[in-house]
Parts: C-alpha cells; structure tokens; sequence
C-alpha cells in the first residue's frame, strides 16, 4: 500500500520509474555535498546522474517532470543548481579568479541567451497560431510557410539547456588536469552553440512573419468548404480536451462515412484534432466562437451532436440547420435522458428503451422529436453464437468512471472492484480489465481502486508463465510498433505543428482505407496472439478497440453505462454491479439494462454461481431475457441500424429544405401579387 501510494504521489508507473527517481533525488542532494567537501569526482558522477535521470523521467514519466514544474522545480531552476553548485565546486578547489569569472560570464551569457531564444520561439509559435486548423481540405493555395526544423522548434528548452554540457564538462576536466585550456574550449562550445542556435531562430522568426492573416485562412477555408459542400455536420467540444474524449467523435466516424450526404466534422479544441481518428471526412477545428460565426455553411441541413457541452450554443444558432443529439451511447445515466436536450430539434436513441427513458423526464421532451435509430457501431460485433471460448473463461472488466459529482457516480470501483477482481483471479478468470478513461479524474479513491487492480493483475500474471509471455510480447512489439507509425500517418497524424499540417492538408483519395483495415486487423491479431489465452490484460489505449474487447469476453462485467448496452447486441451474458445492494426487483425496475443482466451484489458473493453461465452454457437462465431486451434497447435488425440512421439524416435534411424554402415561395407569391395588382386595374 505504500508503495502505491508513494508512486500515486509521484506520478510515477512502477519500481523502475521509483528507482529513477530515487536516483535523481540522490543526485541532487549530493551536488552541494561533493562541492563542500570538495571531492571532484564525486561530484562529476552525480553531475552525470542528474542530468541522465533527468533526461530518462522525461521520457518514462512525465507526470512526474510536470509535478516537479508545479512544485516550481523546472528543468531551468534544475540547471541553474548544478551550474552554482559546480562554481562552488571550482572555488574550493582553489581554480583561478580568472577561470572563476569566465565561468560565471559563460553560464550567465547561456542562460541569457536561452531566455532569448525562448522569446522569439514564443514569437513564432504566436504567428503560426491559425484561427482554423483543417484536415482533408486543400489548403496548399493559402500561403503558410513552412514549419521551423524540428531540432529548432521541438523540445527546444531540453535542447538549449543541455549545451551546458561542454562547459561543464570542460571545467571538470580543467579542474581534474589542473590545466585550465579544457574549461576555455568547454566554455567556447558552450557559448557558440548557443548563440548559433538564436541566430538560426531569429531566420526562421522572419519567415514566420510571412504567415497569411486571419481572414485569408478563414477566406481559403470557406473558397474549400464552398467546393465540398458540405450537408451533414458532426459538431464537437469538450471543456476538458485530451484524448480521453475523441472515443464520442471516433464512435461515429464511419457511420459517418457511409451516409448518402456529404458529411463534414467540426471540433473546437485543438488537442482533440490530434486525436482523431482515420476518416476521408473533412475536419475543421475552430477554437473560438467568432471564427465559427465566420465558417460559411449554405447547404449545411443537419448537425449532430455526440455530447452536451456549452460550447454547442455557437452552432445552435445557425437556424437554418437542423440539429440533433445523438450521444455517445445509450445508458441510463442522466446524461441519455437530460432535459438539456430539449434545445435539440431532435434527440436519436437507439431503440425503445431510449425513447421511454426521454418519457419519464416529467414529459420535458416531445416524443415526437425521439427518433430510433439503432447503433450503427455494432455492426461488428462478434455474437454469441458465433464466439470460441478459450481454455479459461474471459470476463471483460469495464467500470465506469465516477462521474462528476457523487450524485452521478456508478463507478463499482471504489465499493468493490478490488474485492471482485480478487474474486475472480481466484476463480481462476482471465481478465480484461478496461476502466473508463477518466477514471481517477476526479476520486482519490477511485484512482486508487484502479491501481490496486492493475497490480493485482500484473502479480497474477507473474504467476502465469510470466517470461513465455514477455518473450511472446516482446517478439511482437516491433511489427506492432511498426504498424502503429504506419496507422498514425494514415490517420493524418502528420509531424509539426498545427500550422504544418494543415499546409499539408489535401483532399484524400481512395488510397489508404484497405491497407487501414487491414494493419488495424494484423495489430489485433498480433495482440492477442502475444498475450495468449490466459493472461489477464489491462486495456487502456486506443488500440485494442472496446468492440474488439467485447469479441473476445465470454462475459462482460460492467456498471450503469453505455459499455452495458452495446454489449447487449453481442447477446452474450452480462453482469451488472449492484454496489448498494438495491434489492433485485428495485434495481431492475430503475436500469432498463439490468433487465438482461446477472446482478452482482458488493461482497461478490454471487460470482461463482453466475460464472456457471460461462462454464455450463446450458445453465444460462438471463439468455431469453437478453434475446428480448436486445430489440429493446438496440432496435430491431431489420431495417439495419445504418440504413435507419441514413433515414433519419435524410428525413431532417428533407425537413430542413422545405423550411428553408417556405420563406422564398412566400416572398414569390408576394413579388406576384403587387406585380398583379396594377395588371388587374389596367384591364
């Protein structure tokens, strides 16, 4: 537990990071011990200790660098301690007035010079700074220069930073040799590198100032959009931007694809444009809401909403458009039955359940305006009938996060996910363990929960053969990585920054989409096959896919959520968490979804006897009930959910156009009858 609590502290994954930082701790500590005493090599190898640690945590944990930024212990603040502490160093060891003053003229002009550097690189990332960025638009005409190199421009403070090196290096050399030509040739690399890197910077700042104004990006934008024509929108924010929320845009792309108008996505936050999916579809982000106004969208019929954020309001005012709330998902959380959506001219739910769920809002929604459309996403998955079990039983583990208040937390994390996981390793389970991906957001104890799993998974796996399956892991992690870099550059995911890829933004072409599929299929194969049929898995990236962990459970154990509904359609057994143990009848009578589910009460007492359902297939009492409730919450198979949903877009769009027609056959008849009117007298 302390150790636990001791890496949640730190932000750090596990005993290697620990240990490194431990070492980097040690490192700094002794700096001023070694310069006291003095004792020079004990100071050059802790020297080297904290600058490699250093290096090293950048890389393998970052939470930990950005609590440090917090607790105003910055890289800067870190070179400058090693920098005092070898002056100190030098001086009690009695180096030269003249070698002293050197240094310290050297160390200041580096450090002045790194803060010049970082203003014009401020200046340049202020330029390139477009009002829109854009994705599978041609915007080759609208004039943005090209990116600084990214030796320059990337991580470029870790860079400067590290010219100290020659420096240092060189009065420690100086120091040890008592000859002090070393330090001369250390402190004139130091100083050269770094004023050749500000002159370099400065040449790329006048190329920056060559960056086409707001109104000439907006201009191109819309002369790209007027070509397009776009029809449908898919409309996006969130307040808090990471990719733990692209999973509700991602969802949709390929319904979005398939639809017989032509289809447009606009974001709102930048870091959510990083993470978005593969798609063909044009991608606009727009980060404030007076470029939005800007955008010109003349046969825009339909906007889609995936999630209710209030920066919706700056496309509900375009009333020429029809707009929908679609969701990310039906569940029985607050957020699949707000009266918020009231300001919708429709709400889509995927089958009955969604519509009687909008009813008992004390009638806050229209039924008219509920429309059911399936769930077109689960057109994949794998049924139960068609699924091979493995040689143990696969329980997909996938809670909920705890929400934004306690009113509104299903999470069965923090009562009893600990407790059922135990349950279930002794149980001799396979487990996928797959938390929402805001969990620990906002509980302590939720996170807490989270890595209490993990590690009782990891110690579990230790005891399953753990080096075959590190060897069979790390014999598959090179293709793997491999088509990872080859799927992020089909995604779009192109290097620089937003200014450059949206330089080389183009429109796509056919090319691309089977080879997509395909790496996507060979990496879950891959996957999969390195794991093997028995290790338990944490699942928390965007590959392997939610569907693709649904296709291989034998049964998913879930809370109140959307994650319960989409996996009704695989009509596999289920099991929902009744953390305050409700009594049956109560807590089926309040979750619509809890009508096909197993109930799992807190202390976990049931889990042997549900687990017959996996063991003994014929002792399945709930698989009628599943059956039943599948046509309840998903809709019927018949239409197909995309051809239902295509209806739907095509029957709003319809509605939108003769809306948008009324006003002009109305001003018609009125130029008609004062044109008329002297006719009639003249006769």
């Amino acid at each position: 537990m302390t150790f636990r609590w001791l890496c949640g502290v730190l932000r750090v994954r596990g005993k290697t990071d620990l240990l490194l930082v431990s070492l980097f701790a040690a490192g700094f500590a002794a700096l001023p011990v070694f310069a006291l005493l003095p004792s020079l090599w004990g100071f050059a190898v802790a020297s080297l200790v904290t600058y490699a640690a250093d290096e090293v945590l950048h890389a393998r944990a970052p939470a930990f660098v950005r609590r440090l930024a917090a607790l105003q212990l910055t890289r800067t603040l870190r070179f400058a301690v090693r920098t005092v502490m070898l002056l100190a160093l030098a001086e009690r060891m009695d180096a030269p007035d003249s070698v002293l003053v050197a240094a310290l003229a050297v160390f200041s002009l580096h450090f002045t010079l790194v803060i010049l550097y970082s203003a014009v690189h401020h200046a340049i990332r202020r330029r390139r700074s477009l009002p829109v960025v854009v994705r599978n638009l041609d915007m080759s005409e609208a004039g943005i220069p090209q990116a600084p190199p990214a030796f320059l421009y990337r991580r470029f403070l870790r860079k400067l930073l590290h010219l100290d090196l020659p420096a240092h290096a060189g009065l420690l050399a100086a120091l040890a040799a008592g000859a002090w030509q070393a330090a001369g040739a250390g402190f004139a690399l130091t100083a050269g590198l770094t004023a050749a890197a500000v002159v370099a910077l400065l040449g790329q700042l006048r190329r920056a100032r060559r960056m086409p104004g707001r109104d000439e990006v907006i201009g191109e934008v819309n002369r790209q959009l007027a070509a397009y024509r776009p029809e449908v929108a898919l409309y996006f924010s969130f307040a808090s931007v990471s990719r733990d929320f692209m999973y509700q845009v991602n969802m949709w792309i390929e319904t979005l694809e398939q639809l017989d108008r032509r289809p447009l996505i606009i974001l709102r936050e930048r870091a959510s444009f990083r993470f978005l999916s593969r798609t063909r579809i044009p991608v606009v982000c727009v980060p404030k809401a007076d470029d939005v106004a800007l955008l010109e969208l003349p046969e825009l019929r339909v906007v889609l909403y995936p999630g209710n954020a209030g920066k919706n309001v700056h496309m509900l005012r375009v009333a020429e458009a029809k707009h929908v709330f679609i969701g990310h998902g039906d569940s029985d959380k607050l957020a699949s039955s707000n009266r918020v959506s009231k300001v919708y001219d429709e709400i889509w739910v995927a089958g009955r359940a969604g519509r009687d769920r909008y009813q008992r809002v004390r009638h806050a929604i229209s039924d008219s305006a509920i429309v059911e459309v399936g769930r077109p996403q689960l057109s994949s998955i794998r049924l139960h009938a068609d699924h091979v079990p493995g040689p143990l039983p696969t329980v997909l583990y996938a809670p909920t996060w705890e929400g934004w208040s306690d009113d509104d937390c299903h999470t069965s994390l923090i009562p009893m996910g600990v407790t059922l996981v135990e349950k279930l390793v002794a149980e001799n389970v396979r487990v996928l363990y797959k938390p929402h991906p805001l969990t620990g957001k906002r509980s302590p104890a939720a996170a807490e929960a989270d890595r209490a799993v993990r590690e009782l998974l990891r110690a579990d796996n230790e005891r399953r053969d753990a080096e075959r399956a590190q060897a069979a892991i790390a014999g598959a992690r090179p293709r793997m990585d491999e088509i990872t870099a080859r799927l992020a550059e089909l995604s779009g995911r192109l290097r620089g920054d937003d200014a450059q890829q949206t330089r080389e933004a183009r429109v796509p072409g056919p090319d691309g989409e089977a080879e997509w599929h395909e790496l996507r299929a060979e990496w879950h194969r891959l996957f999969w096959a390195s794991r093997g049929p028995v290790r338990h898995e944490v699942v928390t990236g965007q590959l392997p896919t939610l569907y693709e962990c649904f296709d291989q459970a034998d049964m998913l154990v879930s809370d109140v959520s959307s994650v319960v509904a989409d996996f009704v359609a695989s009509l596999k057994p289920y099991v929902l968490t009744n953390a305050h143990d409700l009594p049956d009848a109560d807590f089926r009578a309040a979750y619509t979804t809890a009508g096909g589910a197993y109930l799992l009460d807190r202390d976990c007492a049931r889990l042997p006897e549900i687990l017959r359902s996996v063991r003994e297939p014929r002792h399945d009492p709930m698989a009628s009930e599943r059956r039943v409730l599948k046509e309840y919450v998903l809709g019927p198979d018949h239409p197909t959910s995309m051809q239902r949903f295509d209806a739907a877009v095509e029957a709003l769009a319809a509605k939108a156009e003769a809306e948008r027609a009324q006003p002009q056959q109305e001003e018609e008849r009125r130029v008609a009858v004062v044109v008329s009117g002297p006719t009639v007298l003249l006769t």
